[in-house]
């Protein structure tokens, strides 16, 4: 499947549209909320987000909305994104050239953290070892995310090392380089809350690895050669054996 010649941006919305459809697919998506964005100029300010009221599992690459996050009379468009997520990924365009692709979901385990008192991911296997010093918690959540929250929210992420937002009260956000680079992020984030979540459940004492091998296998993850491209190549493979019509 190919989508029509005479769209913009044509492999990036391809990739996006196929991980909104995974993400689906993987129940870590919510109603019609959450959203993904990804920035399609060099200073990241214009950026591709999911349309208003859309279900993630009939997102496609055409379907996908770009806007400008310099545009104040954004909201005023006829195809409008939704208010939060101008104000939340607005806010993160606007300020963070480095913050290519930003992913926004209520995913089960990784809001069940965010709703401990502490909803800091300890690294206790090689999975929670990827975001090793590479998270900061939002500890003042303030309400839904029009653009005063989304701007406050923003400002948590300048520090190009973080990768991951655990938003208290609230959810997980997740940036990358590019589309394949976050939805791995994602992906693996909610394994490792699952897997935090459910070992404290046993009501056993925790095995944390020590600081200097929860670095090392940090780094590791962050040099494993083409791991992210593969893992969204054979997503798409299997939606486009399936007929999924998600490029369309």
């Amino acid at each position: 499947m190919n989508a029509p010649a005479n769209l913009a941006h044509q492999a990036e919305r391809i990739d996006l549209a196929a991980a909104f459809r995974w993400t689906a697919r993987l129940n870590l998506h919510e109603s019609v909320a959450n959203h993904f964005s990804l920035a399609v100029n060099p200073e990241g300010t214009r950026f591709l987000i999911n349309p208003n009221g859309r279900h993630f599992a009939r997102i496609t690459a055409a379907s996908l909305v770009e806007i400008d996050a310099m545009d104040p009379a954004t909201l005023a468009r006829p195809d409008a994104p939704d208010p939060t997520a101008w104000g939340l990924h607005g806010a993160i365009h606007r300020a963070l050239p480095h913050a290519r692709c930003v992913m926004h979901v209520h995913s089960r385990a990784a809001t069940v953290l965010a709703s401990l008192a502490d909803s800091t991911l300890p690294p206790i296997d090689q999975n929670t070892a990827m975001f090793f010093r590479r998270q900061v918690v939002d500890e003042h959540y303030g309400g839904m995310a029009f653009e005063s929250e989304g701007a406050r929210c923003a400002t948590l992420l300048a520090d190009p090392k973080i990768s991951v937002m655990i938003m208290g009260n609230h959810g997980v956000l997740v940036i990358g380089r590019d589309v394949a680079e976050a939805f791995n992020r994602l992906y693996y984030f909610e394994r490792a809350a699952d897997t935090y979540i459910q070992a404290l459940q046993t009501g056993r004492p925790l095995r944390l690895l020590p600081d200097a091998i929860a670095e090392k296998t940090a780094r590791e993850w962050e040099d494993y050669p083409g791991f992210a491209e593969n893992h969204l190549r054979e997503l798409k493979a299997i939606l486009d054996a399936e007929g999924a019509d998600y490029q369309a």
